[in-house]
């Protein structure tokens, strides 16, 4: 059974992911990127049996590669940007081979800061981008496959999404609660876990504490830059784009003008208020 560390892009999916990395698949909880490769994302060619020629087809792929490469006797975690939301009528994933999720949410005035520098967009690229029904992130092989086809809609719509599944357990975790409570969520996060495997094994304490300080975003970015870091993007000239950017330095206050800042607030008013951001 699959358990799904989902968010839209740029929320905060890779520092859970390193987190649950270091404590669950190494000894002591001390992080290398390596580590990452336990967690690997959903859709993607790799978890393919059949090709794709469409968005559709992708679609159409999502629930049956799901049951062809996910035993329902063990436990995955599986990365995802995708929404919940249907595709054309085709549902992502469904309580038959999801046993829970933990969606990470941000402040999206923060979150089209960091698009912005990952994806090379400007301000209102990036922001048509998180208000479009239909966005999406893809890419085309060298052979026509589009087994990676990852749907994402609206950012408003991928939230509730999630939030709103009643399929299956959903822990919401706020990107801004993990920085300013850090021990608080990811123990909750681990006891979520732990529940759902029906396990309940005890939290070792030592073992999360070092996880937690070795997936800290100065040693994330640190490593990136001795090692460099394979989910890094490029830019249209080529140029490697630092994956692990600001963290939680990155802050809306200081780096979003008046004008997108209340436009966003605007568009999401809703979603504001359902998550208690100013």
């Amino acid at each position: 059974m699959i358990i799904w560390i989902a968010s839209y892009p740029k929320s905060g999916n890779t520092y859970v992911r390193s987190f649950l990395s270091s404590y669950y698949y190494s000894n002591k909880g001390k992080f290398d990127f390596e580590l990452l490769l336990n967690i690997k994302q959903f859709p993607a060619l790799s978890y393919s049996s059949k090709k794709a020629y469409t968005f559709l087809d992708a679609a159409n792929n999502w629930i049956p590669n799901q049951k062809n490469f996910f035993n329902k006797d063990k436990f995955y975690f599986l990365k995802t940007h995708n929404s919940l939301e249907e595709y054309f009528g085709k549902k992502f994933t469904t309580s038959s081979e999801t046993a829970g999720a933990i969606y990470i949410v941000r402040d999206p005035r923060n979150v089209i800061l960091s698009m912005c520098n990952h994806y090379s967009l400007n301000l209102d690229e990036a922001y048509a981008k998180m208000v479009d029904n239909n966005s999406s992130l893809s890419f085309k092989t060298a052979d026509s496959d589009y087994s990676n086809f990852t749907f994402l809609g609206k950012w408003s719509d991928h939230y509730w999404s999630w939030k709103n599944n009643i399929s299956f357990k959903t822990l919401i975790i706020r990107y801004e609660d993990l920085r300013d409570n850090t021990h608080e969520e990811f123990k909750k996060i681990l006891n979520f876990i732990e529940d759902l495997k029906g396990t309940k094994n005890n939290i070792d304490e030592k073992k999360m504490i070092n996880s937690i300080d070795s997936t800290s975003f100065s040693n994330l970015k640190n490593k990136e830059k001795l090692y460099g870091f394979g989910e890094s993007a490029f830019s249209k000239d080529g140029k490697s784009i630092n994956f692990f950017n600001l963290g939680f330095k990155n802050r809306w206050e200081k780096l979003l003008s008046k004008e997108m800042s209340n436009k966003i607030k605007h568009e999401f008013i809703n979603e504001f208020k359902d998550l208690n951001y100013e």
